[in-house]
């Protein structure tokens, strides 16, 4: 009983030291790995925000693209300081990073379509071929910018309407952006019969469009013939507005060259 009572007491011992050991080893490595998780997180956040702020600064860079890039380094950063972390218990981090490529690999295979629209969208933050307000046609969607993503654009048609356009889908198209340019031209067309007397109606046709103030004298508005028929000869009408002011312009023309002519006896 003795010998057994004694065999108990020495194999505690034994243990305890064990245990003391590493205790004393892993401790050393649990606390370096708890001094680098804490001083990682705080070295990623600050190296990250002063990345942002120098980003910001450049000229074309959108808050959405600044802020996308921020993520990007401080999650970045942060699987860096977690590979260190485990390196800090012997695991092989190089099995690690292979596998976290593998991940990688597999997560950008599956997610192929949104990974477009992400560089679809960084491309279309840095070119910007369009900005929040601006009225864009492209040959499936039309309508203002509201709100440029990085997965999408959201939009307002004309009616009202509430349109999300794949970002993807705005770069692989011509982009037309009606409102980007200060001043846009305008064509209308107007029908003059044979026997009225033409160079009076085109004098006629060029007062009434100079009449209007917001028509540009630089570009000159122009009036020429376009067709002729048997019976009519169409007159061509080209001037310059102000994009702002382009369709209320247009429409206020029409009624004013609709008058003007029938007073004139030309209609």
């Amino acid at each position: 009983m003795e010998n057994q009572a004694a065999d108990v007491v020495l194999a505690t011992r034994t243990a305890f030291n064990q245990a003391a050991a590493l205790a004393v080893t892993y401790g050393f490595s649990l606390l370096g790995a708890i001094v680098l998780l804490v001083g990682g997180w705080i070295l990623s956040g600050v190296i990250s925000r002063s990345a942002y702020r120098v980003i910001s600064k450049i000229h074309g860079i959108d808050e959405t693209l600044a802020r996308f890039f921020q993520n990007l380094l401080n999650y970045g950063l942060l699987v860096l300081v977690f590979v260190t972390v485990l390196g800090q218990f012997g695991v092989q981090t190089a099995s690690i990073i292979a596998a976290v490529g593998a991940a990688g690999l597999a997560i950008g295979l599956a997610l192929q379509g949104t990974l477009q629209n992400i560089a679809a969208g960084i491309m279309l933050l840095v070119l910007r071929p369009f900005r929040v307000g601006e009225y864009i046609e492209t040959g499936s969607v039309k309508g203002f910018i509201r709100e440029i993503g990085l997965f999408a654009a959201e939009m307002k048609t004309t009616d009202g309407l509430y349109l999300m356009a794949p970002n993807s889908t705005l770069w692989n198209t011509p982009i037309v952006n009606h409102s980007r340019e200060p001043s846009r031209r305008q064509e209308l067309s107007i029908a003059i019969g044979n026997d009225a007397d033409l160079r009076t109606a085109k004098q006629a046709v060029m007062r009434i469009v100079s009449s209007d103030k917001r028509v540009k004298t630089q570009p000159a508005p122009r009036v020429f013939s376009d067709d002729l028929t048997t019976d009519k000869t169409v007159l061509k009408i080209e001037y310059w507005a102000n994009t702002r002011e382009w369709t209320e312009t247009r429409y206020d023309i029409m009624d004013h060259l609709k008058a003007g002519l029938v007073e004139e006896g030309f209609l």
